[in-house]
């Protein structure tokens, strides 16, 4: 199992955020996370990403349980993790391709020549061959989210985290980033946990949906499964249309 969360729960102050959260993610499977906004969505990826530690619970990734992890086992486990942010999150000050280059350049003892090479097909990979030079501010909103996933993905790491991958983006770009993320887990095998408000996309993307409210899950299944759901709510919230 890739991912699995055990009776996750983590408050802040008196805000319970997570209640005894439960579900795991197999190997090469996309998982997309749904619910209003303040449901806990962006803190599960955080605690999978070791970003936040629970006040009760396990998160295991690839069976090491992520809390308990001193700083240089941490280190090891995110190599294997990609984090595309809702905001692509690039460093301004350097181009698009030292952007997709940082993590080599950190984590691995590629030779400069091997790194220029690997950006160059990380970019292409993504829509955008012969861009390496432009900084993020000269980029569409699009581009940037292209990018971040270039960089996101710069180590090829078998699993993936994404939040929001439509936010602030047109149908048609959305759509384009969809597929981006489906190909990386039918040619690549990468496993994907993806947050989004997008209905239409998650139904694109997801093997498993998983709707959080009030901090519980409160329906999984495949997007058909939740849209013939009991609950009129979840059934309300799969009829939506709404981007990230």
């Amino acid at each position: 199992m890739t991912v699995r969360l055990q009776d996750v729960t983590k408050k802040f102050g008196r805000h319970v955020v997570l209640d005894r959260v439960s579900f795991d993610v197999p190997q090469a499977t996309a998982c997309c996370i749904l619910g209003r906004s303040g449901t806990g969505k962006s803190v599960t990826l955080k605690h999978i990403i070791g970003l936040l530690k629970p006040d009760a619970g396990h998160v295991f990734v690839y069976d090491e349980d992520v809390p308990t992890l001193n700083s240089r086992e941490l280190t090891r486990v995110r190599k294997r993790i990609g984090f595309l942010f809702q905001n692509a999150a690039l460093f301004d000050s350097i181009s698009v391709g030292e952007n997709v280059a940082f993590p080599m350049r950190r984590h691995t003892k590629l030779s400069d020549g091997e790194i220029r090479d690997r950006v160059r097909q990380k970019l292409e990979s993504v829509g955008l061959g012969g861009e390496e030079d432009k900084m993020p501010a000269d980029l569409s909103g699009g581009m940037r989210k292209r990018a971040g996933l270039a960089r996101a993905m710069s180590l090829d790491p078998p699993l993936l985290l994404v939040d929001e991958p439509s936010a602030g983006l047109d149908p048609i770009t959305s759509g384009e980033i969809d597929d981006l993320l489906l190909r990386l887990k039918q040619d690549q095998h990468t496993t994907l946990i993806v947050v989004t408000h997008n209905i239409p996309s998650a139904r694109t993307i997801g093997d498993e949906l998983l709707m959080l409210h009030d901090g519980r899950i409160l329906a999984r299944g495949t997007a058909d499964e939740l849209s013939a759901s009991d609950n009129p709510f979840v059934r309300t919230f799969m009829t939506s249309t709404g981007g990230g």
